[in-house]
């Protein structure tokens, strides 16, 4: 079996890289190792197109159009190109890719079109209550039509994408493989007092601007509070920084409580999960919530926002504590009651580690994915 993986974010050498780029490098890396050729394939902000092997992983990067109109066009020409390429040394099987990725292929093919949902345009639109661009949501719609089967994250991405496409479609819902191994049991004596931890990509749907709001109510409590704030800045089509945009929000007052880091590289991220008192998940939209998992399974006190997928995934275990999404008063009341009941704090810690190692082992989940393969050439 060879699987082609289509992605923009999969991790160069020590690159920080996303959620989602470590999810496919883990899923990739197993694979590879149940004797399934794999090779991935995007477009990066680079000046030439490069090709090398990773692990055994055949990783084809396209630099990104010059073109001043119409770049996709450009980037699907070249896409499709490099594909033929590959399939020509070792037949293709599988194209595994995001929502948006197959609106410029071919209705028919010799290889299966597989959809995983990570949370789409249409998705994430809805989520966070803005305005589907129309020329994008085209695209996601023809993507769907001409994709042959599809896998969900999670139930409800898979539910709400399916209602909000009006698309009949059958998804399967595999849980994302986690590589737990980096990601061990943290030391109390390690922690930071009175430290704040958020793990993810600097941007609006993460809901980082109403933590940041929270910081000075928390401060009349525990002046010391230091909220570290860890990932990747997003920058939009003009631009504009969105940590520049929530660095304007904090008061000079408040400016040595607050400190961005920026992105860190990924074996790094241990260590810093550990000095954290609490790590603090306030996204307004998930589809997933693979940096929630990983601060659980360190054994971390956890606060996040009640959003539908964290419930999901976490809910039952009772070994988070959540709050309110978008709301300040929220988030630092249930900062300040953990601060303040060191029991309960304790509580959380002894349930979510073992909740990790319970529900997400990476063997069960991996014989998953490579049964639904399986299951689609049949």
């Amino acid at each position: 079996m060879h699987i082609l993986f289509l992605t923009n974010e999969y991790p160069y050498k020590n690159e920080a890289h996303g959620g989602i780029g470590t999810f496919i490098k883990f899923l990739a890396e197993q694979l590879i190792e149940n004797n399934i050729k794999i090779s991935v394939l995007g477009v990066y902000n680079i000046q030439e197109d490069e090709t090398y092997k990773l692990n055994k992983i055949d990783v084809y990067r396209l630099k990104i159009s010059k073109w001043k109109f119409a770049k996709f066009y450009d980037h699907k020409i070249r896409i499709l190109k490099c594909i033929k390429e590959i399939h020509k040394k070792k037949q293709i099987d599988i194209i595994e890719g995001s929502e948006l990725n197959f609106a410029f292929f071919p209705y028919k093919s010799s290889y299966k079109k597989v959809i995983r949902l990570h949370g789409g345009h249409h998705f994430f639109a809805s989520e966070e209550q803005r305005k589907v661009n129309n020329w994008k949501a085209y695209q996601e719609k023809i993507s769907f039509k001409k994709a042959d089967n599809f896998v969900a994250v999670s139930n409800y991405v898979g539910y709400k994408t399916k209602r909000l496409l009006k698309n009949n479609f059958t998804y399967t819902t595999i849980y994302n493989s986690i590589d737990l191994r980096p990601f061990y049991k943290s030391s109390y004596n390690k922690e930071h007092l009175y430290k704040l931890l958020f793990v993810g990509t600097v941007c609006y749907k993460k809901g980082i601007d109403s933590l940041i709001d929270a910081i000075p109510i928390i401060k009349k409590k525990y002046p010391n509070v230091v909220l570290e704030i860890i990932g990747r800045d997003w920058v939009d089509n003009n631009g504009n920084s969105y940590t520049g945009l929530l660095k304007k929000r904090i008061k000079d007052i408040d400016k040595h409580n607050i400190k961005f880091t920026g992105s860190i590289p990924y074996k790094d991220i241990p260590r810093r999960l550990e000095e954290a008192q609490l790590c603090v998940y306030p996204s307004i939209s998930e589809s997933f919530g693979l940096t929630l998992i990983e601060g659980m399974a360190m054994g971390k006190a956890i606060i996040a926002s009640n959003i539908k997928p964290f419930n999901e995934i976490v809910g039952n275990s009772n070994s988070v504590l959540f709050f309110k999404p978008n709301s300040k008063e929220d988030i630092s009341e249930k900062v300040v009651h953990l601060f303040s009941d060191h029991k309960k704090r304790l509580e959380l810690i002894e349930k979510s580690r073992k909740h990790i190692l319970e529900c997400f082992d990476s063997d069960s989940i991996l014989e998953d994915n490579i049964s639904f393969y399986k299951s689609i050439l049949r």
